[in-house]
């Protein structure tokens, strides 16, 4: 069986959506005691690598292009070729496309290949493909997603207007309902009142799964390369996503099969009792 798929998509650029993703997958790591791979398949403008202080990452997704090509990705590989995140054994992140003028050149069959991989992989997969929708990344991976997150602000021409000419309009073409989707809210440090959660998924037509605000903190996170690490040690930072993640969790039935380990002189039971365990 394959791991669910999460996707994660922005009604617009740069409001937080990797933010909101990479803190889902670490939540789920930790909680739910899960092996998590974190895909980043913004092929546009991907920075995943400077968030976590890998300021020249040796392996990103455009360096495994040989290998989608061909059909010839492993597993093995592809956990070479990802991050461990710091403070977190179980969140493996693969850094995103560096070439951004190759972004339209990945291919479906490609992108296809890395999804089946990966959730051959891991526990759950999670996909973070920003706001863009012109690239086989982002198609792909809403199509075969088993949950789409959409992560959205409180301002009015990113819920609306955005959200209107992405989500409502184009995702239909390509065989998604506009309400397949459950939002996310991204509130700004400097901004309180303004329109309500209610009434922003009321716009957008989808249920609510969880919000948070973006702080000087975080924002210093970013820049200073230390994300990963402070969301599994900041006060703050543990409980970003932690009830959207509790939330993925439940709806996939998602947990660790937990091994006991046999002494020996239970295994010398078995044996003497025909391998019956009772």
């Amino acid at each position: 069986m394959k791991a669910p798929l999460i996707a994660f998509i922005g009604t617009t650029p740069n409001i937080g959506t990797t933010v909101a993703a990479i803190a889902a997958a670490c939540r789920m790591a930790q909680e739910g005691a899960l092996s998590v791979g974190y895909l980043c398949l913004n092929l546009k403008s991907s920075k995943l690598h400077r968030y976590v202080g890998v300021d020249s990452p040796s392996i990103t997704l455009d360096s495994l292009r040989p290998e989608l090509r061909t059909n010839s990705l492993y597993s093995d590989k592809l956990l070479r070729s990802m991050h461990q995140a710091r403070g977190n054994n179980n969140c493996h992140l693969l850094f995103g496309n560096i070439m951004r003028d190759q972004a339209e050149f990945f291919t479906v069959e490609e992108m296809d290949h890395l999804l089946d991989v990966a959730q051959q992989s891991f526990d759950v997969v999670i996909a973070d493909v920003s706001a863009y929708w012109d690239n086989a990344a982002t198609l792909c991976t809403l199509r075969r997603a088993n949950s789409r997150i959409l992560v959205t602000t409180s301002a009015l021409s990113h819920f609306q207007e955005d959200a209107q000419r992405w989500i409502k309009q184009l995702s239909p073409v390509f065989g998604i309902a506009s309400d397949d989707y459950e939002a996310v809210i991204v509130h700004p440090p400097w901004r309180n009142g303004g329109f309500h959660v209610k009434e922003i998924c009321k716009e957008l037509g989808v249920p609510f799964i969880g919000e948070w605000r973006l702080s000087e903190d975080l924002l210093s996170q970013l820049d200073s390369g230390m994300l990963d690490e402070w969301l599994v040690q900041n006060e703050q930072g543990k409980r970003l996503m932690a009830e959207p993640a509790k939330q993925i969790i439940r709806k996939h039935g998602l947990h660790r099969q937990v091994q006991i380990a046999i002494q020996p002189w239970y295994k010398k039971l078995l044996t003497h009792r025909g391998e019956v365990g009772s």
